[in-house]
Order: C-alpha cells, then sequence, then structure tokens
C-alpha cells in the first residue's frame, strides 16, 4: 500500500506511445492523439473503480467524457473533437470562434470574461465568446495515486498572459476516490500581476445522451429565475423540462439564483425519464453565486445538449457584468477558489437521496420573471 506521484510536465510524447500508472482499478493512462484536429492534443484518463474521465491537458484542463461502467456522461458534438486549440481561432473576428472547439463534457469560461462576444463602437472584437482558458495548454502536470485512501488526484496549472494587460494563474485539482460517485473539483486562481485585476469564472458542464432524453428534468432549489431574452420567456411552462431532439430547436437559457444550506452549499440534479441515471452538481454558492441553464435540443447531428453553468456571474458581455458587479476583483497577488462536485449517478437510491436534499433547500416561493430583467440580461 503506498502513494505515488508523477510528473508529467517535462513528458515528450511519441504519437504511438501511451504512458501507464497505477492498477486497473485505480490508475492512469496518458497519450498525446494523432489525427485529424486531434494531433497533438494530450489525453490523461484517470481511472477509479468502475468510473474513468478524461482529462485534456492541452485544453485548459478541461473534462472532455466520463464513463461509470458501460454509462457515458457528456455529449456528442457535431466538432470530431478534442480539437487542439491551434485549429481554435478565438480572436477571429465575429467573436464565435471558441464554437470551434467546443465539444467536452466540463469547459472553464474565464478568466478576463466569460459571456458572449463584445465589440467596440467600431465593432472591434474587445472580448471573445468564453474568454480563452479551454484554449491554453497547462505548463504543470502531475498525478497521485493513493492506494491507502482508495483516491486519484491530478494537478494541473494554466496561465493566462497578455502583455500590458494581465497575469492570472489557474490551479486546479481534479481527483476521484474509490467510495465516492463524485468527481471533486478545486480551482484556485491568482491575479500575478502587480496591478488589481477582475476576473469571471463558469463551469460549461454539458450532457446529452443518455441522460438528456425526451422526458428529462433539471431539479435545483431556486430562489429566482429570469429568462434570458423573450425566446427563453415564451417556454417558461417547461423551463427544467425536456422534449426529443428537433432540428429546428432555438436555444434557451435560463438565469437564477439558487437557495444553499447553511455552509452555503447547494445542489443541481438533471436526469433522464425514468430518473435511473442522473448527474448532479455539488457547489460552495458563496464562491459561485449565479447559475445558467442552457437548453438546447436540436437534432442529433447537430449537438442535442443541455448545459448546467455554475458561475461567478452571468454570461452576458464583461462590461455589463462588471457595470453590475458581478466580476471578482483580485488585488496584486490575490487568489480566489472555486470548488463543485459531479456526482456521476446510475443508481436509483443515490439520485433519490439528491432530489430530497435538493426539496430540503428549495424555498417556500421562487421569484420568477415572465420577461428578462434589465439587471441580469443583457440587451
Amino acid at each position: 500500500m503506498k502513494s505515488t506521484t508523477t510528473d508529467l510536465s517535462a513528458f515528450r510524447f511519441d504519437t504511438q506511445q501511451n504512458y501507464t500508472g497505477g492498477s486497473p482499478s485505480l490508475g492512469w493512462d496518458f497519450q498525446r492523439l494523432g489525427t485529424g484536429q486531434s494531433c497533438g492534443v494530450d489525453k490523461l484518463t484517470a481511472r477509479c473503480g468502475s468510473r474513468s474521465i478524461d482529462i485534456l491537458p492541452t485544453r485548459g484542463m478541461g473534462i472532455w467524457q466520463a464513463n461509470d461502467g458501460d454509462v457515458r456522461f457528456g455529449w456528442d458534438s457535431p466538432i470530431a473533437g478534442p480539437v487542439h486549440p491551434m485549429w481554435v481561432d478565438v480572436n477571429e473576428p465575429s467573436g464565435l470562434g471558441w464554437l470551434d472547439g467546443f465539444d467536452e463534457m466540463l469547459v472553464r469560461c474565464g478568466l478576463s470574461s466569460n459571456g458572449a462576444p463584445e465589440f467596440d463602437a467600431n465593432g472591434q472584437l474587445i472580448w471573445p465568446l468564453h474568454g480563452r482558458i479551454a484554449n491554453l495548454p497547462a505548463s504543470q502536470l502531475s498525478v497521485t495515486v493513493n492506494e491507502p485512501e482508495g483516491k486519484i488526484t491530478v494537478r494541473g496549472t494554466v496561465v493566462e498572459n497578455r502583455f500590458h494587460f494581465h497575469r492570472l494563474r489557474l490551479e486546479t485539482t481534479i481527483s476521484m476516490q474509490l467510495d465516492s460517485a463524485e468527481i471533486s473539483i478545486t480551482d484556485c486562481v491568482t491575479n500575478l500581476s502587480d496591478r488589481p485585476n477582475n476576473i469571471q469564472m463558469l463551469y460549461h458542464n454539458n450532457f446529452g445522451s443518455p441522460i438528456l432524453e425526451k422526458g428529462s428534468q433539471f431539479f435545483a432549489p431556486v430562489k429566482k429565475l429570469v429568462p434570458r431574452n423573450p425566446h427563453a420567456a415564451s417556454g417558461l411552462d417547461g423551463w427544467n423540462q425536456f422534449d426529443a431532439p428537433d432540428p429546428g430547436y432555438a436555444e434557451q437559457v435560463y438565469f437564477m439564483e439558487l437557495a444553499a444550506d447553511a455552509d452555503q452549499e447547494s445542489l443541481v440534479l438533471l436526469s433522464n425519464a425514468q430518473q435511473s441515471k442522473a448527474v448532479s452538481i455539488r457547489y460552495d454558492a458563496s464562491q459561485l453565486p449565479y447559475f445558467s441553464l442552457w437548453k438546447n435540443t436540436v437534432g442529433l447531428s447537430d449537438g442535442y445538449v443541455t448545459g448546467l453553468e455554475p458561475a461567478t456571474n452571468f454570461p452576458n458581455p464583461q462590461s455589463f457584468e462588471k457595470q453590475h458587479g458581478r466580476t471578482v476583483h483580485l488585488a496584486p497577488g490575490e487568489d480566489y477558489t472555486m470548488s463543485l462536485n459531479l456526482g456521476l449517478l446510475t443508481e436509483t437510491a443515490a439520485i433519490q437521496s439528491a432530489l430530497d436534499k435538493i426539496e430540503s433547500l428549495q424555498p417556500k416561493a421562487t421569484e420568477i420573471h415572465d420577461c428578462p430583467t434589465d439587471d441580469w440580461c443583457s440587451r
């Protein structure tokens, strides 16, 4: 019985090589992908009992997909990923280049901005869609297998720099334990500059089949709910319910503030129609006080998916969120920590336990707006 740490930062990979560590029930595989737009992408697969996760150090330490036995958690993006950042022009003129690499189960949006593209009065792009962090590579990477604790931990560091503007460092810890169905994620963002700065972070957690299907439902202890635009307002009656794939569907987004317990912990859950498979997100609402639900139930070939998104703010343009006090101010050298736990739930008892917890947090009354509000929704 022992604990071993492997530093992967200096590894140079032949595309045909595959590095491994640990055991079949508690271990890891690390490879560099070698075909198409995935060529050059490093993929670290962490195994823990029946569960595994694919982490992408080349793409901001995002999680490409997860598995529990034969149940896959993630979605089928029309993008044939994972895509190397060299093929993603985040700052292309439309501001939508980020979408060219979007196919992860969990992708971070930030750090300087995380919302919709923003342009100046001359039409020049200021902030691209969802920021840069997901298309930056980890500069440090290690994996620890702790056999006595039945735990595997991956640590990575990603730096977002721009001369004259900002120096931000993301340090992430991603872990799994044999006696838990959760993936635990703790991120610490530090302002390395001698000047103050503002940051934003949004965790874009994306799920398609088999969790998402006709009859799937989203559960959350909602205090306040606001549709992002009039189109989303038209779907308020079924805002937390999902239909079968529909090629003509236009995305709908709902902004919300959720209730939490005395420790500031909140919990949400997405289940399939039979409540036999689900994913939960347990997180600290004092660190991530805002939540967005993105519904995109288009045709299967076009990316049938929904996004569960705890964040420091709503995904509006950065200046709008800053105007309304929804950015995190960091003094020189100051850091900000965020944590969340993704539950891969394949047993009805675990799903029911999560639903009971959500019901215990649910306020007696929910403030629901039937149209966008000026303080939460940009026009």
